[in-house]
């Protein structure tokens, strides 16, 4: 059986089968076609070409055979004669393997993982390679080359990577490792190599959730210590809180918030990845009140954000708030009404007022005080807020009912509130109705009341309402009496005065009450007046005084003589007296004094000008006959006598015939330096006679002068 080395393969070739074919027309072997056939057992399809010593060309083509005999070749004679010979053969072909082909790797590329719970030593993947050379493969070694970082190793026989350190320990995430295979022939050399890219990924698993840490370690919980109402947006620096999630990637990726008491702080960063510094900020100033909170319990809160697991973790944050003096004492009112009575002793309590003041220590101590136009009768205790009365105050509701005054409360800084308080005194029944007189006298006309009223000074009702009756009266049964308004009248069954007349006593129209008025207070005051009525009727009051007079007294005669006994006896009385006055008056009239007299020749008067006065007194007006004369200065300087005339002289002898009178010089008179007022009295007019000489005229002339002195005289003590 011939033998065969086939290159590239290392299964031998068996079994050929020569068939030989004698074509028509052949004359020698020469011109016979040959036909090969090879089976194969698991090896493609090869072509072969083949020279014999005749120098005959063959050509093996593979034919797969449908009988199940697998693949074979067929041998061909090309150039033969007419006949077709043929014979068959099997011809059995052994090839033999020569080291010359590199290591193959199978499953290519390489990819592992490494999970962060995987146990140190743990198989990574492992990595396949073949000797290229089929017939007699040599050994092959695994090796790794770079990139492992001491991280990973690799079995040389197996090709199994494992892992050597903690996933934890791990400073990447990805290590692309170069794995080499190296074939060692039978005589122990290493022979042909070969490298492959190993890639492998650190997997982070999502098994932590965010944790929070202090100066010392992880932490829950934080304290803090402020005062109340700080500033706008000032950072809360007592608090150091660090916040982390030990996971990779978006593992590691948290939201933080605060869960409580809405819009008070507000947390910085909201987004965190891996980890940060937590910062609270105040939001509200107002909110962070001592007197609402005294401790403000927070919680912060930390959610993963794009993990399925939504790992979370949380830490409470406690603050206790300190107390400032930020409040002003309030009143629980902001009025007070109080009421005692007036006849209250002093240092009575009339009211309590309260302010309260929400802080704490010394800074809620309320002190009180008053003050206004009202307190002057009133005190405050300054730490109880207890308003009493002065020790001395006396109060009278009837002077005064009515106080008001304001109370201040004030803190240790001067904080202060202000209420108004309201005094009312109760009215006691401490008064007497009063009537105006004891004794009262009214006139009642028939059919009309009459009206008689008391006052009561007490402040309030019912003390000062009055209820008026009737207590005693002669005769009885004769007037009614409103108790509330006091009116009197008669009794319906009395309607004239005829009928008074033969009721009344002494036969008159007169009578005498006595009225009580009482109050209505508890206990009860009454007073009594007496009322006297006089009752007429309305004719009477349309008649004359003189008519009524005479109407009253036409049953009693003698009140009427006594009347005008009366009205004489003034009358006589009068009369002495002006005579009485008369006689001293003219009695010292006629007493003489003595005077110097001075004797002065006298010219007679013109007859023309006496005519022109006497004509000017005849046309004086009714206006001017009274007018106020002066007498002339007295010479002798005889002052005593007021208005006593000069003593009676000689008339002057009438003047010589022929002479004309004089009518320049003025008669001259004696001077006084008293004056009165004297109409002038109107003189008769003469008869018109004609002056037949002068010695008439001088008559006339002295006669009319010794009238007017006369008249002077007389009227001077006027």
């Amino acid at each position: 059986m011939p033998m065969m080395r086939h290159p590239g393969s290392s299964r031998s070739l068996t079994s050929f089968r020569f068939l030989r074919t004698h074509l028509p027309g052949a004359v020698s072997l020469r011109s016979t076609l040959w036909t090969r056939t090879q089976v194969l057992e698991g090896a493609s399809p090869t072509s072969y070409r083949i020279c014999n010593p005749q120098n005959l060309l063959w050509t093996a083509t593979a034919v797969c055979c449908a009988s199940g005999l697998g693949p074979h070749w067929t041998t061909r004679r090309l150039r033969g004669a007419d006949v077709v010979f043929s014979a068959t053969t099997v011809v059995t072909v052994n090839v033999e393997d020569v080291q010359d082909t590199a290591p193959v790797f199978v499953g290519i590329p390489y990819y592992g993982y490494v999970y962060e719970d995987t146990v140190p030593g743990s198989e990574v993947l492992t990595v396949v390679a073949m000797d290229g050379d089929r017939g007699k493969p040599n050994r092959i070694l695994y090796s790794l080359v770079n990139g492992s970082d001491g991280a990973f190793e690799i079995n040389e026989t197996s090709g199994a990577i494992s892992v050597t350190q903690s996933p934890a320990q791990l400073q990447g995430e990805v290590y692309e490792l170069h794995v080499q295979v190296t074939e060692v022939s039978s005589a122990g050399s290493p022979a042909a190599q070969a490298t492959v890219p190993v890639t492998i990924r650190i997997v982070d698993l999502n098994n932590h959730p965010p944790t929070f840490y202090g100066e010392s370690g992880p932490q829950n919980r934080f304290e803090l210590s402020m005062y109340e109402h700080p500033p706008q947006g000032e950072i809360l620096r007592g608090l150091k809180i660090t916040v982390n999630d030990s996971d990779q990637g978006a593992n590691a990726k948290f939201n933080l918030r605060l869960v409580g008491p809405g819009g008070i702080f507000r947390v910085v960063p909201q987004t965190v990845l891996n980890e940060a510094q937590v910062t609270i900020i105040v939001e509200n100033s107002a909110a962070i009140d001592f007197e609402k909170f005294k401790v403000l319990t927070f919680k912060l809160l930390a959610i993963e954000v794009n993990t399925p697991e939504k790992f979370s973790s949380t830490a409470d944050v406690v603050i206790q708030l300190l107390d400032t003096n930020d409040n002003v004492p309030k009143f629980t009112s902001h009025y007070y009404i109080a009421r005692i009575p007036e006849n209250a002793p002093g240092g009575s309590n009339v009211v309590a007022v309260t302010a309260v003041d929400p802080d704490t220590g010394p800074w809620g101590e309320v002190k009180y005080s008053i003050y206004g136009s009202g307190a002057d009768l009133f005190l405050i205790h300054p730490s109880t807020g207890i308003i009493y009365t002065q020790p001395w105050a006396s109060l009278d509701a009837e002077a005064t009912a009515r106080f008001n005054f304001y109370v201040k409360a004030e803190d240790m800084e001067g904080r202060y509130s202000l209420a108004e308080v309201f005094v009312t005194l109760l009215d006691v029944n401490d008064h007497y109705p009063q009537f105006g007189k004891r004794i009262q006298e009214k006139k009642m006309v028939l059919g009309s009341p009459v009206k008689i009223e008391a006052t009561d000074q007490d402040a309030e009702e019912p003390n000062n309402l009055v209820d008026y009756s009737i207590t005693r009266s002669e005769p009885a049964n004769v007037f009614d009496i409103d108790t509330h308004t006091g009116e009197i009248w008669l009794k319906n069954s009395i309607r004239s005065l005829d009928a008074l007349h033969n009721i009344t006593p002494n036969g008159d129209y007169t009578w005498s009450l006595e009225v009580q008025a009482k109050d209505r207070g508890s206990p009860s005051f009454s007073t009594t007046a007496l009322l006297k009525i006089d009752i007429t009727d309305t004719e009477m009051m349309s008649r004359s005084p003189m008519d009524a007079f005479l109407m009253q007294t036409k049953d009693n005669p003698m009140k009427a003589v006594g009347v005008l006994a009366g009205i004489m006896a003034i009358i006589v009385a009068i009369t002495v007296l002006i005579s009485t006055a008369t006689f001293w008056r003219n009695k010292k009239s006629n007493k003489v004094l003595p005077v110097r007299r001075v004797l002065r020749k006298r010219p007679s008067p013109a007859p023309r000008t006496f005519r022109i006065e006497w004509l000017k007194f005849n046309k004086t007006k009714a206006a001017a006959k009274f007018v106020l004369k002066e007498d002339p200065p007295n010479d002798n300087c005889n002052n005593n006598s007021l208005g006593t005339p000069p003593p009676p002289r000689a008339p002057a002898p009438p003047p010589p015939p022929g002479m004309a009178p004089s009518l320049g010089a003025a008669p001259w008179t004696v001077p006084t330096v008293s004056g009165s007022l004297t109409p002038p009295q109107p003189q008769r007019s003469p008869k018109p006679k004609t002056l037949g000489s002068p010695v008439q005229s001088a008559l006339v002339s002295e006669l009319r002068q010794k009238f007017e002195k006369k008249s002077v005289a007389s009227k001077a003590y006027f």
